[in-house]
């Protein structure tokens, strides 16, 4: 999965003097509401006010949390990787078993045009879609399919990504293929990361490592996880968790410059093993894990490194 959470997480208050510089989640203003900006948004085929883009209370999407979304960047203005987001879109909602109104070259250009009218060069693009209120039941095939795309300007996910995050266990897991649409990006399957990251937050770190089904090792609450044993890659194997676009981007940057990638079972034993760990997302770019729990991982060189490559491969 990746980059979920986009609208702050509140840090506890106080924070405990043995966890320091801990990072809040950044947004691009932390006092005015997402619900009151200034702007234009993309609704089901037309611009229009950012205050004026509203749905009803009983959208199927809302209740029964029917609705997938993506999360895309952009840098100089340039999306990253558009088409493969917008496909990626399209296959998580035929997966919730509905499908999308508009094909990915209407998306593209809507998502361009929502950028040059917003005035964004660095900016977050927050696609939707979500079924409606026809229906208020669990069978929804008669319902109205909307989509709507946001963008808003965006920088440092974690405020200070190569400076290094914490992370914390969480008692939450990926589920099993066989109980969820896991290769979906669906707004469903991220209630277990909010839950992971609260927690995570009110312990004083940063973000949560989350096991899957298994008990193996699968990814933080919005990013993939990268560890680094003795100058090899090593990353879970994405049977149960959405394989990121910057993972996927990652691996290929780490390959092209003749760094071992292994994609395995990966245990929490492992970790002692580990001399530097690092997460990706859209959101979260390349972000340092400096410490897991009580295991630190003081080494840096290789994630400074790729991190220095992706920004590289992201900008025009």
């Amino acid at each position: 999965m990746s980059d979920p959470d986009l609208v702050p997480d509140p840090v506890p208050d106080p924070v405990p003097d043995s966890v320091p510089d801990l990072v809040p989640d950044l947004v691009p203003d932390p006092v005015l509401s997402f619900d009151r900006r200034d702007g234009s948004i993309w609704y089901n085929g037309s611009s229009m006010a950012w205050t004026d883009a509203k749905l009803h209370v009983m959208s199927h999407g809302l209740h029964y949390a029917s609705c997938v979304f993506e999360g895309i960047r952009a840098y100089g203005g340039e999306p990253y990787k558009l088409r493969e987001h917008y496909e990626r879109f399209h296959m998580s909602a035929n997966l919730l078993d509905f499908q999308i109104p508009y094909d990915v070259p209407t998306l593209e250009q809507a998502t361009r045009e929502l950028l040059k009218d917003n005035s964004l060069s660095e900016a977050y693009i927050r696609p939707v879609a979500w079924r409606g209120s026809e229906q208020m039941a669990i069978a929804a095939d008669k319902t109205t399919i909307h989509v709507a795309l946001v963008a808003w300007n965006f920088g440092d996910y974690f405020g200070a990504r190569l400076k290094g995050i914490r992370l914390t266990l969480s008692g939450w897991r990926r589920p099993s293929p066989e109980s969820a649409p896991c290769n979906s990006k669906a707004a469903g399957l991220y209630t277990i990361c909010t839950l992971a990251k609260h927690e995570a937050q009110r312990k004083g770190f940063d973000d949560a490592l989350m096991l899957d089904y298994r008990g193996q090792i699968a990814e933080s609450t919005g990013a993939n996880i990268f560890l680094v044993i003795d100058g090899k890659i090593h990353t879970p194997k994405a049977d149960c968790f959405l394989d990121g676009i910057t993972r996927q981007t990652l691996v290929q940057i780490a390959r092209r410059e003749g760094i071992e990638i292994v994609e395995r079972a990966v245990a929490l034993e492992d970790l002692e093993r580990a001399q530097e760990v690092f997460l990706t997302g859209t959101a979260a770019e390349v972000t340092l894990v400096r410490a897991i729990d009580e295991r630190e991982f003081p080494d840096n060189a290789i994630t400074k490194r790729l991190a220095a490559l992706y920004d590289a491969e992201v900008r025009p």
